[in-house]
């Protein structure tokens, strides 16, 4: 793994860390684990990667603000 693929995920995860705050009376820190990951899966093989924790932070956040919240 290189440098630029262990701090991605980093970002991705603080990310993720930021979410599941923002959203934590909506949904448990897992389902936001599982969104955050889904949605950074989607990039996967894109050649650019400086944008993607970005781009995953703003997908997830509209994702989870609009969808209604699963129990467990």
């Amino acid at each position: 793994m290189n440098a630029d693929t262990i701090r991605e995920r980093h970002a991705v995860g603080q990310v993720t860390d930021r979410l599941s705050q923002s959203f934590a009376d909506r949904y448990s820190p897992s389902q936001v684990d599982r969104t955050v990951h889904a949605i950074h899966h989607r990039f996967d093989g894109r050649p650019i990667r400086e944008f993607v924790p970005v781009l995953v932070e703003r997908i997830a956040r509209d994702e989870l603000r609009h969808s209604t919240p699963v129990p467990g």
